[in-house]
């Protein structure tokens, strides 16, 4: 069982929407954390994190200016951490294909500099975040979080005797995050015109709590080199469309470039290595650092079928209309109404 009392904890863009949500979390949790490090690179974003938890009242919270492409301070600020969570990316798609070598600065190098920082520093397990955008990507920020994903999954065979653990969490779009389609929604239903990029287009939808619980299953519970995949529903397009502004236009815009109509998290070249945990799946590593027998006769773990994929358009789990307005009041916009 995790306990992160008395355990030092850092994560990397933890300015973000999931890093504010993981923070909430984890004081609620474990409010006797030794020492909870938020580092970005976005100061002003820090200002304002840091009027929600002052130090007088936070004690255990530390506020690091840095970037994970800077290896020197990175090394710095790991120095006395148990646990790493890697949220730090460039995220966005049509930036990244218009600016693509400072995406691959900030989530290859990026992660390179935390897997090596890491290694020198005592850190005892790394958790880094994913998307589902890195399975079969066709766009330059999926391709880097491919490549970063193969880092951290490799870098458990590079460890010698160090006895660090790295593993990946990957997930859909999380619902109300900085640039998804919800808040995005929800600021074009003002003008009565909601911009549908494709009629049949879904996405794979989790929430920053699932997201959360999902990221601290892997820290307590990864062998190290998996890729962990939750099982959840998906969303179409029109849906969230009618469910934030049935009276406003739904006007089709097209797909931008880097796009899909559906997404994938676990492709069938991937299914020869998947194995079904219950609430997750895992994507195991072709270089093991430990038996597949031993991991599925204590995880009860299945092997999916051969040929199996996962994907947000063949998914038998969807959200409804009336729940996406739920889930957006509850989740998103306490104030939300139709």
């Amino acid at each position: 069982m995790l306990d992160l009392n008395n355990k030092s904890l850092l994560i990397t863009g933890g300015t973000g929407s999931f890093g504010k949500a993981f923070t909430k979390i984890i004081l609620e949790r474990w409010p006797q954390i030794k020492r909870l490090v938020i580092y970005s690179r976005d100061e002003q974003k820090q200002f304002q994190m840091a009027m929600d938890y002052p130090e007088s009242k936070y004690p255990q919270i530390r506020f690091f200016i840095g970037d994970v492409r800077d290896f020197d301070r990175l090394r710095r600020a790991l120095k006395g951490i148990d646990y790493v969570i890697h949220a730090a990316a460039m995220k966005h798609v049509p930036i990244a294909e218009y600016n693509p070598m400072e995406c691959i600065k900030t989530n290859i190098m990026g992660a390179e500099n935390v897997i090596n920082a890491s290694l020198e520093t005592g850190v005892q397990k790394v958790v880094a975040l994913s998307t589902d955008k890195a399975a079969a990507p066709i766009n330059l920020y999926g391709a880097t979080k491919l490549a970063s994903d193969k880092l951290f999954v490799a870098a458990n065979n590079i460890k010698g005797t160090n006895p660090i653990k790295f593993s990946v969490v990957r997930y859909g779009n999380v619902m109300g995050s900085n640039g998804s389609v919800i808040p995005f929604f929800l600021n074009k239903r003002k003008e009565g015109v909601l911009p549908i990029t494709d009629t049949t287009m879904t996405r794979f939808n989790i929430t920053l709590t699932e997201g959360v619980d999902m990221v601290l299953h892997a820290l307590d519970s990864a062998w190290g080199g998996e890729i962990f995949v939750p099982k959840i529903a998906s969303y179409k397009i029109t849906d969230v469309a009618m469910a934030i502004g049935p009276d406003c236009e739904h006007r089709v815009v097209g797909i931008r470039p880097g796009e899909k109509i559906h997404e994938e998290m676990i492709t069938t070249s991937d299914s020869f290595s998947t194995y079904d945990l219950g609430r997750y799946y895992a994507i195991l590593p072709q270089n093991l650092s430990f038996k597949v027998k031993d991991f599925v006769e204590q995880l009860n773990a299945k092997p999916v079928p051969q040929g199996f994929r996962y994907n947000s358009g063949e998914n038998d789990q969807w959200v409804s209309v009336d729940e996406i307005r739920t889930l957006i009041k509850d989740h998103v916009d306490p104030t939300f109404t139709i």
